[in-house]
């Protein structure tokens, strides 16, 4: 292929050389918008759909017996759905559980984890987290008697979109019991070092844990061999799972065997569960950090989803979504230079997570102005427009027409017939 050029002849060229685009088929939805939202909500496809639907005849054809019966067995669902999502992460078959939602698996991790001693009782986190992090690290400090405004520790940003590892690891203090950090931030899409802040806490005899939101499917990671203690995501962005689909747990298999800080039907041995006893025996693996009865009719569309990334890689799918953000950043470079538009996302593969960061004082209304043209982006306050090309079903060439849209956008100042003020649902 010859070196970069900033036309559409030369996306549709890399196109015809792109891996993984079989899949794109499997995404009706693709053909018809250039969806780069993916990170927020990722699309259905065919088999998905067929899973759920799968699940859906199950429960008619057999009722109370779906537990035990039929194609996908109800009862040791979620064991099987961890175990395919394992390699995702890099974890052990045993130490990834799909469960729960993803603010319910912090709550139960921290329940689980947060051992404050002595004057061991802060929690390091960062002041660029999602807020339901936040709120759920706030609300256990207070359950210990402890004021968030002094218990709970956020190392700054710089610049406001990106973090400093070392800033963090340098707020390790022997007063911090828990550090929870994302893998990526998700404004700015910055991808952390996992393993060196690991190991930096580690150093400190500190637990850490991280927030796989916007990189479990996206990213390889080694959870297992880089230490990390626990890990916890959604499932419905770059996974396909659905809105409101289920969310998976990881717990390093040293941890595994203790009682879940919040046990509940579906934490127990399941040889034992319909023993009908009082007393808790855990399961032995990941499965016991599950609450109650899984959410059945949320878990079965991941199984058609999961089904797909059986028959690649996640180093694939990493290799590809570098590229596809390292093209649109090219062709910001070039088409956007003269709008005031700058992306804020780091430049650096190894810093990079999944999707871009635009930043533009007009980020409300120009969002408003590509939805206009059938383009689905992704509005952060005050001033961030998200866009993520998702390598099983954006293509090059939607990255091309984007970027155009986006310059005729701003070239004839189409965003100025739109409202200032965001919508309820940004």
């Amino acid at each position: 292929m010859s070196a970069f050029q900033a036309s559409r002849e030369f996306a549709e060229a890399l196109d015809r050389q792109a891996p993984l685009t079989q899949f794109r088929e499997e995404f009706s939805l693709a053909a018809h918008r250039l969806y780069l939202d993916g990170n927020s909500l990722g699309l259905l496809s065919r088999r998905a759909e067929a899973s759920l639907e799968s699940v859906l005849n199950s429960w008619r054809d057999y009722g109370i017996d779906g537990w035990s019966e039929g194609s996908h067995p109800w009862f040791e669902l979620s064991e099987r759905l961890g175990h395919m999502m394992a390699p995702l992460v890099g974890a052990q078959a045993h130490e990834v559980i799909v469960t729960g939602s993803t603010t319910v698996n912090l709550h139960q991790l921290l329940a689980t984890f947060y051992h404050p001693q002595g004057p061991r009782r802060k929690i390091l986190a960062d002041s660029l987290a999602f807020p339901s992090d936040i709120y759920a690290i706030s609300s256990h400090l207070r359950l210990h008697g402890f004021s968030p405004d002094d218990a709970l520790v956020q190392v700054t940003s710089p610049d406001g979109f990106t973090l400093n590892e070392d800033d963090i690891i340098a707020a390790m203090t022997p007063e911090v019991a828990l550090v929870i950090l994302p893998s990526v931030l998700f404004v700015s899409g910055q991808l952390l070092d996992i393993a060196k802040l690991t190991a930096a806490a580690h150093e400190r005899h500190i637990l850490i844990g991280f927030d796989l939101a916007h990189s479990a499917g996206v990213i390889p990671h080694h959870l297992t061999a880089w230490g990390v203690d626990f890990a916890f995501w959604c499932t419905y962005k770059y996974l396909n799972g659905g809105p409101g689909s289920v969310g998976a747990i990881y717990v390093a298999g040293h941890h595994l065997g203790q009682r879940p800080g919040l046990a509940g039907w579906f934490s127990s041995e399941k040889t034992v569960q319909f023993d009908m006893a009082h007393h808790l025996v855990p399961a032995p693996d990941a499965g016991a950090f599950q609450i109650g009865t899984p959410h059945l009719l949320s878990l079965a569309p991941l199984i058609g989803s999961l089904e797909m990334f059986a028959e690649t890689t996640v180093e694939a799918i990493r290799a590809k979504s570098l590229q596809l953000t390292r093209y649109f950043m090219d062709l910001a470079e070039i088409r956007l230079k003269d709008f005031d538009m700058r992306v804020v996302t780091p430049k650096d593969d190894t810093r990079r997570g999944g999707h871009i960061a635009l930043v533009h004082p007009e980020a409300v209304r120009i969002c408003k102005a590509l939805k206009a043209r059938h383009v689905i982006p992704d509005y952060r306050p005050p001033e961030v427009i998200r866009l993520a090309p998702v390598p099983l079903y954006t293509t090059y060439t939607d990255i091309w027409d984007a970027a155009d849209h986006l310059w005729h956008i701003m070239d004839q100042r189409e965003y100025s017939q739109y409202s200032q003020h965001r919508d309820i649902i940004a």
